[in-house]
């Protein structure tokens, strides 16, 4: 099951400065940790204590895994991971 990741700018220096990855897994945990094997530390820079950090976001196709299952959200064959940079103002 090949799951597209899309990254933030800030996160491409993590995967040699690829803008997409290819991953396997059937949540965002397994398919985060399918990255981190084969860039290892990237996990790292994604994930804090309390799951994904505050000043990212991640979506599966259009939709916030804050509002689905988080971590646990289930994924299926060409869903499409969007890790991007929180945007906040005002």
């Amino acid at each position: 099951m090949a799951i597209t990741i899309r990254l933030a700018t800030q996160l491409r220096a993590h995967v040699q400065g690829r803008e997409e990855v290819t991953a396997v897994g059937e949540t965002v945990r397994a398919v985060l940790d399918d990255v981190d094997r084969q860039y290892p530390g990237f996990k790292d820079q994604v994930l804090g204590e309390k799951g994904v950090k505050r000043h990212l976001n991640v979506f599966v196709n259009e939709d916030d895994i804050r509002f689905l299952e988080s971590l646990d959200t289930a994924l299926r064959d060409r869903d499409v991971l969007t890790i991007m940079a929180a945007v906040a103002g005002g």
